[in-house]
């Protein structure tokens, strides 16, 4: 994988300063990161997986098809070990890391709860000749989550949006539905409009304000 198309894909997995790809490759990406030995990049390492990890794409497995050496294999583990400790640290689980830990050998059950503590400390978090600074590690982490959670927002709005203009579809024509907004929004009818507002629209709407009415209808949708 070429270093543009590498530092592409780490844009798709959470790295917001790169250019997206076209296409993305996760567990070829995740070893390329392991294969570049910058430890930049390593402190974003659970921010990568717990975007390849939404994707259902991730297989520790496949990742480690494409690293050339047990050193890299050793230094992927470790990486998976050090995301795991801050995914314990902000009470999150992963299927991927349920699965793992059942693997785990006394000696790695030890590294991430010592890691674990790094973090919360504020310690740099070491192994072998790699350093890892914990504020940026976290900084990275909490970014992601600001920017899920405004992702996710958006999304839940825009279903909400979708949701109502399909019902006021089901109740009302084009025209009374763009009547019903006029209305709704303050703007000027004209005479016509008002009549037809009067005569057809406002009927519907009064009904649909009714209580009962909804309570009716919630508890035929739960038959």
């Amino acid at each position: 994988m070429a270093d543009h198309k590498l530092l592409s894909s780490l844009s798709k997995l959470g790295f917001p300063m790169f250019e997206p790809a076209e296409q993305l490759d996760v567990n070829e990406t995740l070893a390329e990161v392991v294969k570049s030995d910058d430890t930049r990049l390593w402190e974003g390492f659970p921010v990568l997986l717990a975007n390849a990890a939404d994707t259902y794409q991730f297989a520790p497995d496949l990742v480690e098809q494409h690293l050339d050496n047990q050193w890299q294999k050793h230094h992927f583990r470790r990486l998976m070990l050090f995301s795991g400790a801050l995914f314990s640290l902000y009470h999150l689980s992963f299927t991927w890391w349920n699965t793992l830990k059942k693997s785990f050998s006394e000696q790695e059950k030890d590294l991430v709860r010592t890691w674990k503590m790094d973090l919360v400390r504020d310690h740099a978090v070491q192994w072998d000749d790699a350093v890892l600074d914990s504020e940026r590690v976290k900084g990275l982490f909490e970014l992601y989550f600001e920017k899920k959670a405004e992702t996710d927002k958006r999304r839940k709005e825009k279903h909400a949006e979708f949701s109502l203009e399909y019902a006021l579809s089901q109740v009302f024509s084009p025209k009374q539905k763009e009547l019903f907004r006029k209305k709704l929004g303050g703007l000027p009818l004209t005479k016509t409009e008002k009549e037809y507002y009067s005569r057809t629209v406002k009927k519907k709407v009064v009904a649909l304000a009714n209580d009962g009415l909804h309570s009716l209808a919630k508890k035929l949708l739960e038959l």
